[in-house]
């Protein structure tokens, strides 16, 4: 088990707090916890943080989500497990998860629209970035 460089929880509390809150707002709102979670685990599976993965699939497990849906999660795209809605959340998590490489094109972006209102697009799109700072925060304070 690697040592956490600092307690930037404790540090930095007065910024980490809002990002709490901003979770928790996402939560409460219309997006759907099982895809929610589903976009968390995905982005914390490409920024190799395993804290997240921990939390994350415990509470899809936690939520009854389907085993063979978990187990088949980095291969999303050749699997034939997942709805057209979540392979929308879950291209989308990616795209912008990977932003350098992929620049957020409008072929990730449109299948949205069929699946997800545009506050549910925005609350996702708020999700992804929110996931990817929690991700940089523990992968990088080796939490």
């Amino acid at each position: 088990m690697t040592q956490l460089r600092l307690p930037y929880y404790q540090l930095s509390a007065s910024v980490i707090e809002p990002m709490r809150a901003a979770l928790g707002a996402l939560e409460k709102g219309p997006l759907d916890n099982i895809i929610i979670e589903l976009v968390f685990l995905r982005v914390s599976q490409i920024n190799g943080c395993a804290y997240c993965l921990d939390m994350h699939s415990k509470a899809l497990r936690k939520a009854d989500y389907p085993q063979g849906k978990l187990d088949q999660l980095a291969g999303w795209r050749v699997s034939h497990a997942y709805s057209d809605k979540e392979r929308a959340a879950l291209a989308w998590a990616e795209s912008l998860t990977l932003i350098a490489a992929t620049g957020a094109p409008d072929g990730d972006y449109e299948p949205l629209k069929a699946q997800f209102s545009d506050v549910e697009i925005s609350e996702l799109t708020f999700a992804i970035g929110l996931m990817n700072a929690f991700n940089r925060l523990a992968v990088g304070m080796r939490q």
